[in-house]
């Protein structure tokens, strides 16, 4: 089992970066899990943004943050990272990560929902001038 912790939401303006950290424990993430970003906006359905593959050589993207948004992981610090560029006031939401055990299949990732077994608590993003 493991437990995500998502951090670096906050509040900034439109244009503007914010990096998300979503750190794991109890399990190493490398080569075993997959790991997704979600995000749910006030009154509106959680959506995935993007997905990052055990074995970090694949990552996938919604077509509204591709170009934007890197997905990245650091295996040696158990932590993956969203990287986001150019935020819009849309984009404002509560960022979540989650985690799936991909077993021997270490290049490949999905962005739905209902894949995914561990989730983080969430980290507020708030874009707006």
């Amino acid at each position: 089992q493991v437990q995500l912790v998502e951090s670096g939401g906050g509040l900034v303006e439109p244009g503007q970066s914010l990096t998300l950290s979503c750190v794991a424990s109890g399990s190493t993430l490398a080569d075993v899990y997959a790991i997704g970003w979600f995000r749910q906006a006030p009154g509106k359905e959680r959506e995935g943004i993007g997905c990052i593959s055990s074995g970090g050589v694949q990552t996938s993207y919604t077509y509204s943050v591709q170009g934007r948004f890197t997905i990245s992981r650091d295996d040696a610090k158990n932590t993956v990272f969203l990287q986001m560029n150019g935020l819009k006031p849309e984009e404002t939401a509560l960022y979540y990560c989650a985690a799936d055990n991909w077993g021997p299949v270490k290049d490949l990732c999905d962005m739905r929902e209902g894949v995914y077994d561990y989730w983080g608590q969430g980290t507020q993003v708030t874009v707006s001038s």
